[in-house]
């Protein structure tokens, strides 16, 4: 830190404390948190490669399951790796730039992610209400260049003027975050001005990120629901329903843990639940995603089968 006038420093790094009260167990989380990234990666990679290679994925439904599945392997490499860089070293520093950039990044992919929830939403509905428009309606070019885009868009500008202004708040000390990465609440903690607009300013973006997606969300199940509940075939019902069950916990894992972060009052708030949900939310619940999506999926399971093949006549 660097002297501000004669009583106060100016912050030039931050210290992430994470999990440094449990130091003889920090090992353990070492090997739990590698092995969660490692497995993560893995399958995300896996789930983008099947896509891109199987012409059978070229679908609508697959086109956004790249993405997420490219925006989780993004996701989890913006806190895991200096996550796990902490806990082996004493030095867990991490400038101001750095963690303001920790913060944009996680921001702009977490609302991204918002935004292609409620498109994949849309796109059930559309699947399961009009099948025989469906092709026409969600053709690729519409989906490529038009949903998945403007998801990623809006993702990018979003957090942008929060994050500026966080960070343009003064910092004279004390520099330790009691988190694991640089989450908005508890860098707003260390700032030496009034933070009251700020935090104002968050919840309104996090209401309009969140509830419109949400919404989206909503309002398709709803039709989609009406339309199941219309089909005269019990057999047709259950494809129906399995079709949407793993969006819908999908959904479900992620706007239940950020809306228990950003969306609770101030009050609220303590360190060691802040820091329990958003393990969930920013590691855990990555994990489960592949999982949930596409590698119990029957079309996905056919893809690794035909990749599997190609290799082995090679």
């Amino acid at each position: 830190m660097t002297k501000c006038g004669r009583n106060h420093t100016v912050v030039t790094q931050f210290i992430l404390l994470g999990l440094s009260d449990l130091p003889k167990i920090q090992a353990l989380f070492f090997l739990v948190f590698l092995a969660t990234y490692v497995i993560t990666l893995t399958r995300n990679l896996l789930i983008f490669t099947l896509t891109l290679a199987d012409a059978a994925l070229h679908t609508p439904m697959y086109f956004f399951l790249m993405n997420l599945s490219f925006l989780e392997i993004c996701y989890t490499s913006v806190t895991l790796p200096k996550m796990l860089a902490n806990l082996l070293s004493e030095d867990k520093t991490i400038s101001f730039t750095g963690c303001a950039v920790q913060m944009y990044f996680f921001l702009f992919l977490g609302g991204t992610e918002c935004f292609l929830l409620g498109a994949m939403a849309y796109d059930r509905y559309v699947a399961i209400c009009y099948p025989l428009r469906y092709t026409h309606i969600m053709n690729h070019t519409r989906c490529s260049e038009m949903m998945a885009a403007a998801c990623w868009l809006c993702g990018i500008l979003m957090p942008l003027g929060n994050v500026a202004w966080i960070f343009s708040l003064p910092y004279c000390g004390p520099n330790e975050i009691n988190h694991f990465f640089c989450d908005i609440y508890p860098v707003l903690k260390l700032a030496c001005g009034d933070t009251l607009r700020n935090e104002a300013s968050i919840l309104a973006l996090s209401v309009l990120i969140n509830l419109s997606s949400f919404l989206l969300v909503v309002v398709s199940y709803a039709q989609i629901l009406s339309s199941i509940l219309k089909t005269p075939s019990a057999k047709g019902r259950h494809k129906a329903f399995s079709t949407c069950s793993s969006h819908l916990t999908m959904v479900t894992l992620f706007y239940g843990s950020a809306c228990a972060i950003y969306l609770r009052p101030k009050s609220n708030h303590t360190v060691e639940v802040d820091m329990l949900i958003s393990l969930f939310y920013s590691v855990l619940s990555l994990v489960l995603n592949p999982m949930i999506y596409s590698l119990r999926n029957k079309e996905v399971k056919s893809a690794l089968s035909r990749l599997r093949g190609r290799r082995s006549s090679k």
